[in-house]
């Protein structure tokens, strides 16, 4: 089969490797289309921390399986599925307490075991998910980015009725803000600077706020009035609108730090202290994310469409990465199409 293996920072060469064989807890997978992320990005540029090379990317994924284990019972071929990245001991204290997301020594395919960039891929069967017959490959693939969001919001908990802000419309910010519309906030708004992703999130539905415009707090003042929001759900990963976050919050509520942040951040924890605020990280997901994530799709709150902006063949993957750099906030995501 080929696959796809970046030797180097912003350097993919194909080559010709064995299936492995399906070891009786296993499923092989046909590979239909790969997303291709922030993560991936910094990995191509060579700024990933936890990321050595050579290595296969791909964690944003459809498939349909193609064989089973003989242990296997809940797949049988031509199931269209997606597969959680993570690999995990399951033996640390966050593994044998249900959150093996926070693994000790957690993996993720892409960044440091293998990734899904080949034509077949062989998985323990406990990592698949069964899509709905009627879901498209594409929207398959975007089920992980979306089980991202539902974890951020269910880090805060519940948020019918509540006011919630989300930092960021890029993808992640945009399905965020999605799913919090989706499980019942009574208000939502997308601050986002970007003309594009602003009308992204519009077409999305979504109520938008760009900072160069009005200010972040004036902008929640004239959105929620005196009451404030509820929750803040920083979704850039900027140490600066990190710190507006907590600067901005009203007493008494939560932010959620769903972005990566890269560097250190000067957070004025007095102010924390005094105002009672939550601050609560939120990282990867759970198998119940990806399950509310197919819910929330099958059920048509969800839209996809308008965030998928580019197709890009497999023989042509590292185009994928030149489009998110020239495209810059146009490339919201771009997708990579398996020969069929």
């Amino acid at each position: 089969m080929k696959q796809a293996i970046m030797t180097s920072p912003g350097v993919i060469v194909y080559q010709e490797v064995p299936v492995p064989e399906v070891g009786p807890g296993q499923i092989e997978v046909k590979m239909m289309n790969i997303g291709v992320c922030g993560s991936d990005i910094h990995v191509w540029h060579g700024k990933h921390p936890y990321t050595s090379y050579p290595v296969v990317q791909g964690h944003e994924v459809s498939a349909v399986v193609t064989k089973v284990g003989s242990e296997v019972s809940e797949f049988k071929v031509g199931d269209k599925v997606t597969i959680q990245p993570q690999v995990v001991c399951g033996e640390c204290y966050p593994c044998t307490h249900g959150m093996y997301n926070d693994c000790e020594v957690l993996k993720v395919m892409g960044f440091q075991t293998t990734g899904m960039a080949s034509d077949y891929f062989v998985v323990d069967a406990a990592k698949a998910l069964k899509l709905p017959d009627n879901m498209s490959f594409e929207h398959g693939a975007m089920i992980e980015p979306l089980a991202v969001a539902c974890h951020a919001i269910r880090r805060f908990g519940d948020v019918t009725g509540k006011n919630v802000v989300v930092i960021g419309g890029g993808p992640i910010g945009n399905l965020v803000a999605q799913t919090a519309k989706a499980k019942g906030a009574k208000n939502v708004l997308v601050s986002e600077i970007s003309a594009y992703r602003l009308e992204t999130a519009q077409k999305c539905g979504l109520t938008t706020h760009n900072p160069k415009e009005i200010s972040l707090r004036d902008a929640i003042y004239n959105t929620f009035g005196s009451d404030g929001a509820d929750v803040i759900l920083e979704c850039i990963g900027s140490p600066h609108t990190l710190k507006e976050a907590v600067d901005i919050a009203r007493k008494g509520s939560t932010i959620v730090v769903v972005g990566v942040v890269p560097d250190l951040c000067a957070v004025n924890m007095g102010f924390v202290q005094d105002h009672e605020l939550s601050l609560i990280g939120s990282a990867m997901y759970r198998v119940e994310d990806y399950i509310e994530a197919i819910e929330l799709v099958g059920a048509g709150l969800i839209e996809f469409d308008a965030l998928i902006t580019h197709r890009v063949p497999f023989s042509q993957y590292a185009e994928a990465y030149h489009l998110i750099e020239e495209q810059k906030d146009k490339a919201m995501k771009v997708m990579i199409e398996m020969d069929k």
